[in-house]
């Protein structure tokens, strides 16, 4: 299966070559192999497509909802045509295994086009206040920067909502894993969406994120990333004011009680957070149980951890770590948790079922850690859990809490009251209660240092759109 090329820019409708002669490549983590070449835009780069996207907005904003709803539902019948294309994109360039890529990766662009196609049914954006109309109208240009962990399903998250708002945009997709945005580029030029309300630039943070999110012609930016990053980008915002949404780290909990059923939730828990190879904002990496049930929830976890198939086999539980940088460092945390004491239960950097190639670490479980602990405190974003004990209740509402992230959470119970309970305690922007999956008509968000704003359904379509209050239109 061939794979698109990363060389060349979609701005104006057309596709053309960078100004600049500066290329990276993109490689696959499971073979450490480069499987294409992705062109790296600059100021210039970034000019015209924004220019692009302000020229298409005025009449953008003005077509019907009804002309918006029929190019996101052609948009949708392709990205699903298309399905094993994204998916195969997505396995090259960020190396996740082809039944997860195929299963979960490429259909979250339909599943989040289509949820937002569900919100212009009902949607009123115009509403009666008083004596006043209070209108909903579309922020302006936006610059969307976009990570290599959920490639198609952060660009949907942002992508589908502008269009739904009649707002344009200018993407850079991560440099890492640019393939798949080249596809819904290639469909967006198919289905025939006016010049300039879509325009997309490859590159890295520093010739084209920082210019793209200062520029005085963009109206908000969308950036979903590191919290670094994101401390980074709203710096960088401020002079011109602009709206800055941002989806950013965790370090998420998850709280066992003692009245759940402790072999169902321990098991559950490190399978979900093991998915993508723990490649996930929203992953619940510690792991929160009571003392007495200590002994019994290790030896589950390990048990479950020990049971997943880490290779570059299509159908693995875990594929690589997507780059090599990323790899280091869930290396290197991994043995920062071994030398402050914690204990390892299961995989490890050196065991036996790392492949010799790529950049590879099975699933991973620490016991005995305690909340001082890096491992504890800092996002590993990789395969790695880590087991926490506590002695009520009201202390592990309090070990939970203790983070400077607030992304995600789960809480285990007997019952759904005990637990919804629990959870409303927590300072997280997401709780799962029993193991309850995601909602796409949700709100996916956090509290604190994980960002602000959210993203999908109605609540990531209002990202995009301003309120205007017409007096006297009412009376």
């Amino acid at each position: 299966m061939r794979l698109p090329d990363a060389t060349r820019f979609y701005i104006g409708g057309e596709w053309v070559s960078p100004e600049g002669k500066d290329f990276g490549d993109v490689i696959n983590p499971a073979t450490e192999q480069v499987v294409a070449k992705v062109a790296y835009g600059n100021q210039n780069d970034v000019d015209k497509a924004v220019a692009a996207a302000k020229a298409a907005f005025p009449s953008f904003a003005r077509t019907s909802i009804a002309e918006r709803k029929e190019l996101l539902s052609a948009i949708n019948a392709k990205l699903i045509e298309r399905n094993e294309d994204i998916a195969f994109a997505i396995h090259q360039e960020m190396g996740a295994p082809m039944a997860l890529a195929r299963r979960a990766q490429a259909p979250s662009g339909p599943q989040h086009f289509e949820q937002i196609l569900k919100e212009l049914e009902s949607y009123s954006f115009s509403e009666k206040l008083g004596t006043t109309t209070v209108r909903h109208e579309p922020i302006g240009v936006v610059s969307m920067i976009t990570p290599w962990n959920w490639p198609m399903n952060q660009i949907a998250t942002k992508v589908a909502p502008a269009i739904a708002a009649g707002c344009t945009m200018v993407l850079k997709p991560s440099e890492l894993a640019p393939l798949d945005a080249i596809i819904l580029a290639k469909i967006i030029d198919e289905v025939g969406l006016p010049e300039g309300v879509f325009n997309l630039v490859h590159g890295d943070g520093i010739g084209v994120g920082a210019p793209l999110t200062a520029h005085k012609d963009v109206d908000m930016v969308s950036f979903t990333g590191s919290t670094r990053a994101g401390i980074a980008i709203s710096e960088a915002a401020a002079p011109t004011i602009k709206r800055v949404s941002l989806e950013l780290g965790g370090k998420s909990a998850a709280i066992i009680c003692p009245s759940a059923p402790i072999e169902k939730a321990v098991a559950s828990t490190i399978k979900d957070l093991m998915l993508n190879s723990g490649q996930s904002c929203n992953a619940r990496t510690r792991i929160l149980v009571h003392k007495d049930d200590y002994v019994k929830a290790a030896k589950v976890a390990a048990e479950t951890a020990g049971g997943m198939t880490c290779s570059a086999s299509d159908t693995a539980d875990l594929g690589p770590i997507a780059n090599n940088a990323q790899y280091r460092k869930v290396r290197d945390l991994i043995q920062i948790g071994i030398e402050e004491g914690a204990t390892l239960l299961a995989g490890g950097c050196q065991s036996a079922l790392t492949p010799e190639n790529g950049y590879f670490i099975p699933a991973t479980v620490f016991g005995g850690v305690t909340p001082d602990m890096t491992i504890a405190r800092e996002e590993i974003f990789g395969p790695v859990a880590t087991l926490m004990t506590y002695e009520s209740i009201e202390e592990a509402i309090k070990i939970a809490n203790n983070s400077e992230y607030g992304l995600s959470g789960a809480v285990w119970a007997g019952t759904t009251e005990e637990a919804g309970k629990i959870a409303s305690e927590l300072r997280t922007g997401m709780v799962h209660l029993n193991g309850a999956g995601l909602d796409s008509a949700a709100p996916f968000g956090g509290f604190k240092m994980s960002g602000n704003g959210r993203e999908w359904g109605k609540h990531g379509l209002e990202e995009f759109l301003e309120v205007k209050s017409v007096y006297g239109a009412n009376q």
